[in-house]
C-alpha cells in the first residue's frame, strides 16, 4: 500500500454490535494477518507485473482485455476458488485488500477480471445452495477456458429506480419454462458472457417486492448484445446492452426457485410488504464495500505517482513538494484515502460479523468513490499540463476513477440510503 502502509497498524477498535435484545462487545482490527497480508503481495505483483504495462494499451483499443483476464485465471486470481477462499475469511477484508491492489493496477483491467462477481454474487445472494455450484463455477471457466458472467439489472429508464423494471417474465405453466422479455442496459460483461443473470418483474404492480433473478444459460436463444457503450474510462471492461426477445428458460433457472417465488408474492399482495430484500438491491448491498474498494485502489495510485513525481519535479531550484500548495494537496489526499479505507474495512467486517445499522455499506462506497475523483484531479494538478496529456497514466486514473460516482448506486442514491438508515423515515 505504499505510504499508507502507515495505517495497518496494530489498532484495536471495539464496535458494539446488537444481538437480539443484548448489546455484546466485538473487536475489529485493521491489522492484516499473514494469509491477508500474502494475498496483498500476491494480487500487487501481478498489478504492477502484468496489468500496469498492459494497461494503456488496452485502454486505447476498448476491448475485453482476454488475455490478461487468462494470465489472472493462470494463477488462480479469476475464478470462483478465489472468492470462495475470500468468502471464508470471518473478517471480510480479504476481498476488498485484494481488489485495492487489483485497481491500483488498472481500473478497466480490473473490473474485467471482477466483473464476473457480480453476476456470482447474483447467484448466490438468490440462489439455492444447488444453484449456486451448478451456475457460479460457469461464470468463470478455468485458465484453459475462460468464461463470463453478467449481472443485469439496469434499464435506459430504470437505472437508479430498479423498482420500476420493464423487463418481464411470465411463466408458461404449459411447458414449465420462464418467457422473458426486455433491454437491460449499463451491463458488464453485456452480450459476450456466457452466463447471464436478469433482474426481471414478474408482478410489475408489486414493483421491487414483485421481482426474480433468472440464470440464463450460454447460447440461449433469444437473448444478444445490443448497444456496446463507448466509455470515458474503465475502457477494458466491455459495457453494453443486453436483448432478451421471447427468451426461455426451464423452471430450474429461476433463482430461489417458484416456490419460495410464490410464497414471498403472496405475502406481498397480502400484507402489502415482503420481508425478503429486492433481488437487485441484495446483490449490490453485498458488494457496495468491494465496490468501494476499487475505488480505494485508483485514488492510491494517483497518489503514490503524484507524490514521486512532486519530490522529482524541480521548480525555482527545489522540488515543488517543498511548497505549501503541493505538499498540502498531498497531505489532504493520503488522509482522505486512509479514511476511505477504514470505513470499507469496518463495512466489510459488519457484513460478515453483525450486519450494518446505519447503511456503512453505503458510507464506504460513497466516501471512496468521491475521494477517488477528488484525488485524480488532484493528481492531474500537481503534474500540471503533463497531467493532462496520455503520456502520463494520473488522467486515465481521472476518467476511471469518475464511473464510481455513478454506477452499482449513484453517490446520491447512497445518500439517500444512508439517511433513510440513520433517520428510519422514508426519505425521499
Amino acid at each position: 500500500m505504499g505510504d499508507a502502509s502507515l495505517l495497518v497498524a496494530f489498532i484495536n477498535v471495539q464496535i458494539w454490535l446488537p444481538t437480539g435484545n443484548l448489546w455484546c462487545m466485538s473487536e475489529f482490527s485493521v491489522a492484516l494477518n499473514d494469509d491477508q497480508q500474502q494475498i496483498k503481495d500476491w494480487t500487487h505483483g501481478f498489478a504492477e507485473d502484468v496489468m500496469r504495462p498492459a494497461a494503456a494499451e488496452w485502454d486505447e483499443r476498448e476491448e475485453f482485455p482476454y488475455p490478461v483476464v487468462q494470465e489472472a485465471a493462470k494463477i488462480g486470481l479469476y475464478g470462483w476458488e478465489f472468492l470462495m477462499n475470500a468468502g471464508q475469511d470471518r473478517t471480510g477484508l480479504t476481498l476488498p485488500v485484494a481488489v485495492e491492489e487489483l485497481f491500483w493496477g488498472d481500473a478497466g483491467l480490473g473490473m474485467a477480471i471482477m466483473g464476473s462477481g457480480l453476476a456470482a454474487a447474483g447467484i448466490a445472494g438468490n440462489g439455492t445452495p444447488e444453484q449456486t455450484m451448478e451456475w457460479v463455477p460457469q461464470c468463470y471457466g478455468d485458465a484453459n477456458d475462460v468464461k463470463l458472467g453478467a449481472f443485469c439489472v439496469s434499464e435506459p429508464d430504470a437505472g437508479s429506480d430498479v423498482s420500476n423494471l420493464r423487463t418481464r417474465a411470465v411463466y408458461d405453466e404449459a411447458n414449465g419454462e420462464w418467457v422473458l422479455n426486455g433491454t437491460k442496459a449499463w451491463i458488464t460483461n453485456g452480450g459476450i458472457a456466457d452466463v447471464h443473470v436478469v433482474v426481471a418483474a414478474v408482478d410489475p404492480e408489486l414493483k421491487g417486492r414483485g421481482q426474480a433473478s433468472f440464470v440464463i444459460p450460454p447460447n440461449t436463444k433469444g437473448l444478444s448484445q445490443g448497444q456496446k457503450y463507448m466509455k470515458h474510462g474503465i475502457r477494458a471492461s466491455h459495457t453494453a446492452e443486453v436483448v432478451l426477445d421471447d427468451v426461455r428458460v426451464p423452471g430450474s433457472c429461476l433463482l430461489g426457485g417458484k416456490e419460495k417465488l410464490d410464497a414471498k408474492l403472496a405475502r406481498a399482495r397480502e400484507a402489502g410488504k415482503s420481508g425478503a430484500p429486492q433481488p437487485a438491491m441484495k446483490t449490490f448491498e453485498a458488494t457496495r464495500p468491494t465496490v468501494g474498494a476499487q475505488a480505494l485502489g485508483i485514488a492510491r495510485a494517483a497518489y503514490e505517482y503524484s507524490l514521486e513525481y512532486a519530490k522529482e519535479r524541480h521548480a525555482f531550484g527545489k522540488p515543488i513538494i517543498m511548497n505549501q500548495a503541493i505538499a498540502f494537496k498531498l497531505a489532504n489526499m493520503i488522509t482522505e484515502i486512509d479514511a476511505s479505507r477504514l470505513l470499507i474495512w469496518r463495512a466489510a467486517w459488519l457484513a460478515r460479523n453483525g450486519g450494518f445499522t446505519n447503511a456503512e455499506g453505503s458510507m464506504s462506497k460513497w466516501k471512496a468513490s468521491e475521494v477517488a475523483v477528488r484525488v485524480t484531479e488532484e493528481a492531474i494538478q500537481i503534474l500540471g499540463g503533463y497531467g493532462y496529456t496520455r503520456e502520463y497514466p494520473v488522467e486515465r486514473w481521472h476518467r476511471d476513477a469518475k464511473i464510481h460516482t455513478i454506477f452499482e448506486g449513484t453517490s446520491e442514491i447512497q445518500q439517500l440510503v444512508i439517511a433513510r438508515a440513520i433517520s428510519g423515515l422514508r426519505v425521499e
